[in-house]
């Protein structure tokens, strides 16, 4: 049975290698550890009740014959196994047991003790931040941890195996280095201790060329060094090696090789000679300055190209051009460049400089270049004589001669070519000259500077023509005239200066006084040079004054005078009636003249004008004149009835209204009215009148007409009645106005119409067959002496009743509607 116990055992211990625990499924009672080593176990439980004691056993798994018991009071609740074996597994049996001696509770755990205890064979330093140690091999373990102590402070590190090195050191410290094993179970107790000192740290180095032949090397100070070792060897291996100890901090090495790229190697040692960590440093030294430099001066550009021959180990170039406080560079990577933007008339010294990692090398030697001059200034240009100009200018800096060149608008050029600082040119009116001057030396042609213009005064127009247009205007005229870019025409006489101003090549002077003579000149004039005041000028007068109105008199019906008032010296005046009738004209030299035959009922506009060989004057103000309106030729009177009269006429000229009369010893009718006829009531019948017409303008101008005579129609007759004669007769009886006048007498039915005609001197008239039964319309007329009887007198209505066959009552019905309605 304890056979089979103990395989179970071996057989949890294998499965759960790295368990620490293990609680007793039944009462709950349970072992942990807490710590482990190379020969001890080391145990903690809780407290169980009723126990007395605790035991606990420990049975190697893998060695035979090898356990270990141990009792512990109540009181203890850890424990420590002791004597075991190291890198072995044991089966450990722990039980509370109570005062009696009976197990309580028991709980099984399975752990492994930690490796042997390494053995430090050496630790030693070779940098100044690690120690390196080494050791033999312990079984069991399957790491190692490291440890550096420096007074309190210490380092650890986890290596696999031997050697191990610990890291994060101090340079030059002295450390304790111990040593443990470490497996699964745990880790050993500390190897005995062994002292290993750091080396001391590196120099830092601070490395600089300070020629193109030697390298300074410069470091601080370093901890616990007595001396140092600086090494130097070209990079690629070539040459010696130089190396010089030293206690100092810093040393130069000479006579390198300019350019180069060399290594630099340096450590410190201390006062046993062990040297400390190295520092590596690459460093180049600085170039050699160029050689061969050339310089090319492009004039157009105004730029050097500078070139020269590589110098070993530089990186970049620096060309400098100086001239005074200016410095021009330019950097390149090539054996030329380009300087851009020289002055012009300058003189500069150009050097090279090579660059590369460790600094810049001597400038080369200056090489001078002296640039083009600069154009000309201060060019003042002179006509100092009709037809001379006078170019001159200010001497500039390396110019040796000059050469101005003319060239007018008109495409035509030339130059002069001279070392002094004026030249002399012919020149014509009216052209703008394009002046440019440059100045040469051997590095070639100045830049072109300002192009000047002269232009030289316009030329006079010739042969201009004056035209006088009215007496206050003239219009001057003239060809264009070469450089005139506005004109101006003067005009200087007893009335002042009259200016006009224009562009074109013709002015109207306006505003003259008339009857005046003028001296009128045409100067030209450019913005740029003003006016040619040489122009010749030429006399003019100006026509006659206007003429004034003063007044318009009327001589007779169809004769004006007009008067009128002027200033001129020597005019003919022609004074002009303009209307819709036609002109009238007349003609005086002196201040009146008298139009005759001037038509009736017209309106004209009377104007002068005056007259003389410098030309016509304008028209005086008009004055308006008006005829007095015509009589209307025809006139015509009609009676409309006994006391109406209709008058019309004929259109008047001129007339507006008119006012028509009819004049008797019994009265008189009258209207005013804007049409052409008119109705006069109140007319006498048989009377005699006389006519009259006045025909009236607008303006109230009035003709007094007469006319022949009017007779008015003979008086109607009154008292008109119907009476039965016999059977079938009728008689019509009135009153006569007249005892000499004859009458006629109409009676009108339906059955029939029936006239009669009585005798001179009778006052009645007899129908002798009429039809009864019918109403008739009668009416009584005089007939004047041709035989037209009047129609305006009254009709009467009567009924002719029947009285069997015969004529019975004759009533009277009332007058007609014809005649109510007039």
């Amino acid at each position: 049975m304890c056979d089979a116990k103990s395989q179970s055992l071996i057989l949890v211990g294998l499965l759960f290698n790295c368990l620490e625990m293990i609680f007793s499924a039944n009462t709950g009672f349970s072992v942990s550890i807490f710590d482990v080593t190379s020969r001890s176990i080391y145990l903690i439980w809780p407290k169980f009740s009723g126990a007395s004691s605790y035991r606990v056993t420990a049975t190697a798994v893998n060695t035979v014959g090898h356990s270990l018991l141990v009792h512990f009071s109540d009181g203890t609740l850890k424990g420590t196994l002791t004597s075991l074996i190291p890198n072995t597994i044991y089966a450990i049996q722990a039980e509370a047991i109570d005062k009696n001696g009976i197990i309580l509770a028991e709980t099984q755990i399975m752990q492994s003790t930690a490796p042997d205890i390494p053995v430090i064979d050496q630790a030693y330093s070779k940098l100044s931040n690690s120690i390196t140690v080494e050791w033999r091999a312990v079984p069991g373990a399957t790491s190692y941890l490291l440890t550096a102590q420096d007074g309190d402070s210490f380092i650890e590190t986890v290596v696999t195996n031997s050697p191990g090195t610990v890291t994060g050191l101090k340079p030059a410290t002295l450390y304790r280095i111990t040593i443990r094993s470490i497996n699964s179970g745990g880790k050993s107790q500390p190897s005995p201790f062994r002292k290993a000192k750091t080396v001391l740290a590196a120099p830092v180095l601070s490395v600089s060329s300070p020629s193109c032949d030697s390298i300074a090397v410069s470091w601080r100070a370093v901890y616990m060094a007595a001396g140092f070792s600086v090494s130097l060897m070209r990079s690629d291996g070539l040459g010696r090696m130089l190396k010089e100890n030293t206690t100092n901090t810093s040393l130069i090495f000479k006579n390198l090789d300019p350019g180069t790229l060399y290594t630099i190697k340096a450590y410190a040692w201390n006062v046993n000679g062990i040297p400390g960590d190295d520092f590596t440093y690459n460093q180049r030294t600085s170039p050699n300055a160029p050689a061969d430099v050339k310089v090319a001066f492009n004039s157009g550009a105004l730029r050097a190209i500078v070139s020269w021959m590589p110098t070993e180990g530089a990186l970049t170039y620096s060309v400098t051009a100086s001239s005074g406080l200016l410095k021009l560079k330019c950097n390149t990577s090539s054996a030329s460049c380009m300087v851009p933007s020289l002055q012009c008339g300058s003189e500069y010294y150009v050097s090279v400089t090579a660059y590369n990692d460790a600094g810049a090398s001597k400038p080369t030697d200056a090489v001078s270049l002296k640039t083009i001059p600069c154009a000309p200034v201060n060019i003042s240009i002179e006509e100092g004589e009709p037809g001379r100009l006078l170019v001159s200018w200010s001497h500039v800096n390396f110019g040796h001669y000059y050469v101005v060149f003319v060239k007018s608008d008109d495409g035509l050029e030339v130059h002069c070519n001279t070392s002094r600082t004026q030249c002399r040119f012919q020149s014509d009116c009216g052209f703008t000259y394009f002046i440019s001057i440059f100045a040469y030396n051997k590095a070639g042609q100045s830049p072109l500077g300002d192009v000047f213009n002269y232009t030289t005064a316009p030329c006079c127009p010739s042969d201009f023509r004056a035209v006088v247009a009215s007496s206050d205007t003239v219009r001057v005229t003239w060809a264009p005239v070469r450089g005139a870019e506005i004109y101006q025409t003067s005009a200087a006489g007893r009335g002042g200066l009259r200016l006009c101003n224009d562009t074109a090549t013709a002015c109207t002077l306006s505003a003259l006084q008339c009857d005046t003579r003028y001296s009128i000149t045409v100067y030209s004039f450019s913005e740029a040079r003003g006016s040619n005041t040489s122009c010749a000028s030429k006399d003019v007068a100006t026509a006659p004054c206007s003429p004034e109105i003063k007044s318009i008199s009327k001589e007779a019906l169809s004769v004006v005078s007009v008067h009128w008032q002027s200033n001129n010296e020597a005019a003919t005046y022609i004074v002009t009636a303009r209307g819709e009738a036609g002109l009238w004209h007349c003609t005086s030299s002196g201040n009146s003249c008298t139009l005759i035959n001037l038509p009736c009922g017209s309106a004209f506009s009377v104007s002068a004008i005056a007259r003389s060989p410098a030309g016509q004057s304008l028209p005086s103000y008009s004055v308006p004149l008006e005829t007095a309106p015509c009589c209307p030729k025809d006139l015509i009177l009609t009676q409309v009835t006994q006391s109406v009269t209709n008058v019309s006429w004929s259109v008047g000229m001129g007339a507006r209204t008119y006012v028509t009369a009819l004049e008797s010893p019994k009265g008189q009718a009258k209207c005013h009215t804007l049409q052409n006829y008119c109705l006069l009531g109140c007319i006498a019948c048989s009377t005699n009148y006389t006519v009259s017409l006045k025909a009236i303008s607008e303006t109230g101008l009035t003709s007094s007409c007469t006319y022949q005579g009017y007779s008015s129609s003979a008086c109607c007759p009154s008292g008109v009645k119907l009476y039965r004669l016999g059977n079938n007769g009728i008689r019509v009886y009135w009153r006569a106005s007249d005892e000499t006048m004859n009458y006629n007498t109409d009676l009108h039915g339906s059955k029939g119409n029936f006239t009669c005609t009585p005798s001179s001197g009778l006052s009645h008239c007899d129908i002798t067959e009429i039809p009864c039964g019918d109403v008739y319309t009668v009416v009584v007329s005089p007939v004047t002496d041709k035989g037209m009887k009047l129609t305006f007198c009254p009709k009467k209505i009567y009924s002719v009743t029947c009285s069997g066959s015969s004529v019975g009552m004759v009533i009277y019905r009332g007058k007609s509607n014809a005649e109510q309605h007039i």
